[in-house]
């Protein structure tokens, strides 16, 4: 065998190609995504050996072992740091068998609570030899840390799993960071809603927020009015969410520290409801005599509150957010101009021909339904437009227009002392070829003329996923991973993560991830992934 000698000592050949080997099987740390407030972490590594990895609760913690949330997040997470162990891949058997703990300590026993939006998701990790200590005010920020932790943790070529000597002091920048689904455009069946809910665990989203009925279908089964669903619904059985589905939503959202907030968006976006809802919709008018169409709700009979009354209530047991969505978006005057009756109504109100006045009284009335069940409401941006009376708590939706447009109308709700959520610039069911990500990550929520306190109003944004060409077949790829380039600027701090080539490597690792973890996220760029998609 032929030697290769260096200085006064001399090797094998095999044994320079073994270290050549071994070099680059090592691993520099990844990035967490999104990047934290505060993370350093040295080059001093420890191997994991997963039949000697424990999670622990620590002895001053006041959640302890029963505790529903983290002992679930315990088993999942085991099994997201060591993926090969728990598919039943063969591993490398460790030399150093030394056990290592994460131990985990919470403020506050909230185990058997829902997340708020008043939850505190600090924490602060320390990873050291033998042990990691995750310490948070509420289990919600136990459960970012768990998450942290896990993409810490990273496998060379052998197989072996390694962490590294890490010290990460980390809380949200925004308190609301949402995600739209649309599932009256499309139907999605409940794995895809809990998939995404999964996925958005990985990228710190809190809120799901669930556009659950519209124009094309009404996939909600209430209890009290069956006939919505049963007449609104694509198909009454295959194609609605029952009680136990809205339950499991609701379950599996809380075991991952995310909030649902619904929607029933009204008085337009309604066409499905009028099919389970006699008289609930306004008769359109060709001339004199009914067109035999109908437009938005009816905002001129008082059954139309009385049913909207009832169907909030049953809405405010069945969702235990303190936030309910009423929409309002998108109303169509035109067929209410063509109605005698609510012309008729219009001129004993005194709103002479103005039909924003008209949307006014019914939204001020459907706001005061849902401060009745002790529900804050959110709306979307058109209610202030139109200078409706809305309480001040109620919080403004935004979705329209440009960077200078949405700016303009930041500094406005604000100024009026309105708090509000971004989502102009997250509508990302909208696609186009190339890089569009770089969009979303560039987003400055705060960049709009108003004092600190006004600024102190945002409470964070939203990215949308509108469904008129999303199914469950292409829902994953489209939404992930660029919905999670939202999710770093609504989580980490602006000056730290301003440069967007300095991101492109760290979504792309994290993208890796995602598929490892099962999750269809489409690709930014040219590349690979060590673990490539394996299917389904």
């Amino acid at each position: 065998m032929s030697v290769v000698t260096s200085g006064r000592y001399t090797f094998p050949n095999y044994t320079l190609v073994f270290f050549i080997f071994l070099q680059l099987g090592l691993h520099s740390v990844e990035g967490v995504w999104p990047l934290p407030q505060s993370i350093t972490s040295s080059p001093e590594r420890y191997p994991l050996n997963p039949q000697a990895f424990y999670f622990t609760y620590g002895s001053q913690s006041a959640a302890q072992e029963g505790c529903s949330v983290l002992d679930e997040a315990f088993k999942r997470y085991f099994s997201l740091v060591f993926p090969d162990y728990s598919s039943g891949y063969g591993f490398l058997r460790f030399s150093v068998d030394k056990p290592f703990t994460v131990q985990v300590s919470v403020g506050r026993d909230d185990c058997d609570s829902y997340p708020d939006e008043d939850s505190s998701e600090q924490y602060t990790l320390s990873v050291s030899a033998g042990q990691a200590s995750l310490k948070a005010k509420t289990v919600w920020g136990a459960l970012r840390g768990l998450e942290t932790f896990s993409q810490l943790v990273y496998q060379e070529d052998f197989g072996s799993y390694y962490v590294n000597k890490t010290e990460i002091e980390d809380f949200p920048r925004f308190q609301f960071r949402g995600i739209l689904l649309d599932t009256s455009r499309h139907y999605l069946p409940l794995q895809a809603i809990l998939k995404t809910l999964d996925a958005m665990a990985f990228s710190k989203f809190n809120v799901f927020h669930w556009h659950i009925v519209d124009d094309p279908s009404f996939p909600y089964q209430s209890r009290t009015f069956p006939d919505l669903s049963a007449k609104g619904a694509f198909h009454p059985m295959t194609h609605i969410y029952t009680q136990s589905d809205v339950r499991r939503v609701i379950s599996f959202a809380r075991m991952r520290g995310i909030r649902v907030l619904p929607e029933f968006d009204s008085p337009g976006h309604t066409q499905s409801w009028g099919k389970g809802q006699s008289d609930l919709l306004t008769p359109c008018y060709s001339g004199s005599s009914p067109s035999g169409t109908f437009g938005p709700v009816n905002p001129i009979l008082p059954s139309t509150y009385k049913f909207m009354a009832t169907l909030f209530k049953e809405v405010s047991s069945v969702f235990p957010d303190s936030y309910i969505h009423l929409g309002g978006d998108e109303v169509n005057f035109s067929c209410w101009k063509s109605n005698p009756d609510v012309r008729a109504f219009m001129m004993k109100m005194g709103f002479g021909a103005d039909f924003t006045k008209l949307e006014a009284y019914y939204m001020e009335n459907i706001v005061n339904i849902t401060v009745a069940l002790n529900r804050t409401s959110i709306v979307w941006q058109d209610v202030f437009d139109y200078h409706e009376r809305i309480p001040k708590d109620t919080v403004l939706h935004i979705w329209k227009g440009l960077p200078a447009s949405y700016a303009a109308e930041l500094s406005a709700i604000t100024k009026a002392g309105h708090r509000v959520l971004l989502a102009a610039p997250w509508y990302i069911n909208h696609i186009s070829y190339g890089q569009d990500w770089r969009n979303y990550y560039t987003v400055q929520p705060l960049n709009f003329s108003g004092t600190e306190e006004q600024k102190k109003l945002v409470i964070g944004g939203e990215v949308c996923m509108w469904g008129e060409y999303v199914d469950a077949t292409n829902l994953t790829p489209r939404l992930w991973p660029r919905a999670s380039a939202a999710a770093e600027r609504l989580w980490s701090n602006e000056k730290q993560t301003s440069d967007v080539d300095k991101a492109f490597p760290r979504l792309q690792d994290f993208r890796c991830k995602l598929l490892r973890r099962g999750i269809q996220a489409e690709p930014l760029f040219v590349g690979h992934c060590k673990h490539e998609y394996q299917g389904v």
